[in-house]
């Protein structure tokens, strides 16, 4: 068979290759993450960006990201854009790097908590948050062919490699912290073979922490591979077998964080939130005592919060609509459960190695561990998040068109009579369906999560 040509610059993909889910376009390379989708979203990238400065690019540590970076800098530079190339680095630097330089944008070559196989690239405009719907539009337009080609391209762009670029993104993290030390404090980092071992073991060393490394070398063929953020096991045993103070846990890109405490116990999202939110309003810096929150955020924060005098705002599920509603709503603080946190102080982009800085200044200077200030937090209610393989996209997208499913989640919720919920929702970056339960009592979750995952297996992937 002759292989196939690459796509002018210009001409259209396939439609279905070519869309934005929650957190850019990501899927198995070689099918839907190709050379080819790179060198014309680069081009696309190009065109719709604001045109004033680079365009900056960076990468996680998997195998197929030289591939990727190549055919993104060869698009952008025959749309006439400069491009500065990073080379391996935490997602947020690259949103941090477009402020400090005026850049037009940025683009990050990762996959996220994906496996190793799998490759992705998240887009940022020049105000450093991820692109808006009508950008995304724009782009995808472009790259399908119903965009009509832009004014001639007057010369191409050049490339650079600026590696020393990121010498400024960890002296803002290591300023984050502002003067608090860790000497004597015993931690264990799980790098996760990506992007955190660019510069996590040497900011908590620089701190003076004791610390002791997981999976700390850059290897994209095991990256988050049985360890990071997504299976927090290996940190756990660390932790233990360290006596150490607390672990941090980093997915690929290091845009998102779960913590362990002294005693083995995960420290996620929602606590992450409460800890912070806490200190914020001792500060009076939590206008309207408010947290932005998803709609996985757990009833018991929830209600602990509210107990507090606290407001929770909740979003879909994605960073970047915690991020539009904190701006929105003049917040200071939101974030996910599975890690990803934004301060408004520290630039609004999700960072997994600022959050575990934070976490550990804020046990410092309670005078405490991390054990002791979670034995005071509020307790979560049971909660199940069950993944459903679900192929079609148009399935996933529609579950609600399923009636025996439908019909399911509303007699589960009237069941549970106010003392618990149930959240379907289609995941935008993987082929799952996901079926979260959350009650007061954990018969309901165990039932209801294993009975709504069946009902989905069955309907959705049945003829």
């Amino acid at each position: 068979m002759a292989e196939q040509a690459l796509p002018l610059l210009g001409h259209p993909l396939a439609a279905g290759s070519a869309r934005f889910g929650t957190d850019g376009i990501r899927g198995r390379v070689g099918s839907v993450i190709t050379p080819a989708l790179a060198l014309q979203l680069g081009y696309w990238c190009g065109r719709v960006l604001p045109p004033q400065g680079p365009i900056l690019l960076g990468c996680d540590s998997r195998s197929s990201g030289p591939m990727l970076l190549a055919a993104l800098a060869a698009g952008l530079t025959a749309a006439g854009r400069d491009v500065l190339e990073l080379g391996l680095c935490p997602t947020p630097a690259v949103p941090g790097a477009i402020r400090a330089l005026g850049a037009g944008g940025g683009l990050m070559v990762s996959a996220s908590h994906n496996p190793p196989h799998d490759n992705g690239i998240k887009v940022f405009g020049a105000d450093g948050a991820k692109l808006g719907r009508a950008e995304q539009s724009a782009i995808e337009a472009g790259l399908t062919g119903a965009s009509p080609e832009r004014e001639a391209v007057p010369a191409n762009g050049r490339l650079e490699r600026r590696p020393d670029l990121l010498e400024a993104y960890r002296q803002r993290l290591l300023a984050s912290v502002g003067g608090t030390r860790l000497e004597g404090c015993r931690v264990v980092l799980d790098l996760c073979w990506g992007s955190a071992t660019s510069c996590g073991e040497a900011l908590f060393r620089e701190l003076g922490a004791e610390v002791t490394v997981l999976h700390g070398l850059p290897d994209g063929t095991r990256i988050n591979q049985g360890c990071g953020s997504t299976h927090l096991e290996p940190l756990r045993a660390a932790v233990l077998e360290q006596g150490a103070a607390m672990g941090f846990a980093f997915d690929g890109d290091a845009d998102r964080m779960l913590a362990v405490d002294g005693r083995g116990r995960v420290v996620d999202g929602d606590q992450i939130l409460y800890l912070w939110g806490q200190a914020l309003l001792a500060e009076g810096a939590l206008p309207g005592n408010r947290i932005v929150a998803t709609v996985m955020s757990n009833l018991g924060f929830e209600r602990a919060w509210q107990a507090r005098g606290g407001v929770l705002e909740r979003t879909a599920v994605g960073d970047q609509y915690v991020h539009a509603a904190m701006e929105e709503l003049g917040a200071a603080l939101g974030g996910e459960q599975s890690g990803h946190i934004l301060s408004a102080r520290h630039g609004m982009s999700g960072d997994g190695l600022l959050t575990a800085l934070q976490v550990a200044r804020l046990i410092r200077a309670s005078g405490g561990s991390l054990a002791e200030w979670l034995d005071g937090s509020f307790q979560p209610y049971p909660q199940k998040l069950v993944n459903v393989t679900v192929p079609s996209r148009e399935r996933r997208s529609a579950w609600e068109a399923c009636d025996p499913l439908r019909q399911a989640v509303d007699q589960a919720e009237a069941a549970m009579a106010g003392s618990g919920r149930v959240l379907v929702r289609s995941s935008g970056t993987e082929p799952l369906l996901r079926v979260m339960v959350e009650a007061a009592d954990q018969r309901d979750v165990d039932h209801w999560s294993s009975h709504l995952a069946a009902l989905a297996d069955q309907h959705l992937n049945g003829a």
